[in-house]
């Protein structure tokens, strides 16, 4: 493990396709970041100490049992944390909110969409900010399942 510095990113991989290029994106801005498979242990997590932590996509569901969840360290070390598709429904549902199957199974979501920041921060990671100083990003899509309930400890 390389030495801490003040932009140190832990990626979380729970088998997406873009992990290597979300990794790839970060270092292109000069941030340093490691990608570990998602079952690492709260040790680990603590020990790499991150600034924050990005929570991949992946080919599962959340909503069909024991599925791939992410450490509880991420949750207790007061870094912000990013879910990408599968990533935000494992944080959704770990923090106590809820996801659910598209009305149809059939029928994946696909197209773009706008990631928006719940805390005003700086960050060269943004398309544009909204009226209320949220940063925004435009994002591509596809998905089944989605967030109908955010938990509360998200917005924290």
């Amino acid at each position: 493990m390389a030495a801490p510095s003040h932009s140190r990113i832990l990626i979380l991989d729970f088998g997406a396709q873009y992990t290597q290029l979300i990794a790839r994106r970060l270092r292109e801005t000069h941030v340093y970041c490691e990608i570990h498979p998602y079952d690492v242990d709260d040790a680990f997590v603590r020990a790499f100490a991150p600034k924050g932590i990005i929570l991949s996509g992946g080919p599962n569901s959340v909503t069909e049992g024991d599925t791939p969840r992410a450490p509880d360290a991420v949750w207790t070390l007061g870094v912000p944390v990013l879910g990408i598709c599968y990533g935000m429904q494992t944080m959704a549902a770990q923090l106590g909110g809820a996801v659910e199957h598209g009305r149809d199974p059939r029928v994946r979501l696909r197209g773009s969409a706008r990631a928006r920041t719940f805390a005003r921060c700086s960050s060269d990671i943004e398309d544009r900010r909204n009226a209320e100083g949220h940063g925004l990003l435009d994002v591509w899509m596809s998905h089944g399942d989605k967030v109908t309930d955010a938990a509360a400890r998200i917005h924290a």
